[in-house]
């Protein structure tokens, strides 16, 4: 498949406001994007509003305050994508169709099921929850990440590499079932799951402020064990441009060349070409 014929549906609802990120990012490297507002893909928009998930190559789900993060953040978009689509995702992903979500984005990936992913189908209920941070506040810094395993996502990306990539969230600590976190993050980490991990300045995992989450084992991003779910707590469509760095100015190159996140893109992009 050419570039420019990769479909990417960055699927939104009120609450959203990282759409135009994700939108640019793709459209910046070839892709065909298009901001597709949730009721458009259950059937609640005008008919000749309404689109169908088979007819897109990429999923994604961007950052933000989904339904204001009531309930749980992530929880009320999932509920209702799950009600009206369950069948229409699960093809999606059987198919070999990356979906990926970041922040937000993730969390709405996590309360429908989507990840961790350890089982093919979405499961009645969450295997995970990404809850409050460990600081009780909300949580806005660069971070940095350490490339642990490979996913659709991540491919273009070495591995052990550390990237700069922005967080902003207040529910990113990433908990499993009472009794079963260390079986849990244990049998992600032995089949390839846990795709990025918070480390310090020195690549080591790190406690708070290096962990703006607390999540155990400082895992920041994990994938299904097929490797074309996806879903990170930091922004990298925020840190697309190199200008978009912090420290841009010190690096000594154009700003306007590719900054960490972009990778993620060029990644899952590349994988679209070459599986369809």
């Amino acid at each position: 498949m050419k570039r420019q014929d990769v479909r990417v549906a960055v699927v939104r609802m009120e609450g959203s406001n990282c759409e135009e990120e994700l939108y640019r990012a793709t459209h910046a490297l070839g892709a065909q994007p298009e901001m597709v507002h949730l009721n458009q893909l259950t059937g609640r928009s005008r008919p000749e509003d309404r689109r169908k998930l088979e007819d897109y190559q990429v999923l994604l789900f961007p950052g933000g305050f989904s339904a204001g993060d009531y309930i749980r953040a992530g929880a009320i978009f999932a509920a209702r994508m799950k009600a009206a689509m369950a069948k229409d995702v699960e093809a999606f992903v059987a198919a070999g169709k990356p979906v990926g979500g970041f922040c937000n984005g993730f969390q709405i990936m996590v309360e429908m099921g989507l990840l961790p992913g350890f089982e093919k189908g979405l499961p009645d209920a969450p295997q995970a929850v990404l809850h409050i941070n460990d600081s009780g506040h909300y949580e806005c810094r660069p971070v940095l990440l350490k490339h642990e395993a490979k996913c659709a996502f991540t491919s273009k990306i070495p591995k052990n590499k550390v990237l700069t990539i922005p967080s902003a969230h207040a529910e990113g600590r990433l908990l499993f079932p009472k009794g079963e976190e260390g079986r849990t993050l244990r049998k992600l980490e032995e089949e390839s799951m846990v795709v990025f991990r918070y480390v310090d300045d020195q690549g080591n995992p790190g406690k708070y402020p290096w962990n703006p989450s607390g999540s155990p084992g400082g895992v920041a991003g994990i994938c299904n064990t097929e490797g074309n779910v996806f879903g990170m707590m930091p922004h990298p469509e925020r840190a697309f441009w190199r200008w978009q760095h912090p420290d841009w100015t010190r690096q000594g190159k154009p700003p306007s060349g590719p900054g960490d996140g972009q990778a993620v893109f060029e990644s899952v992009l590349s994988h679209v070409e070459k599986k369809f």
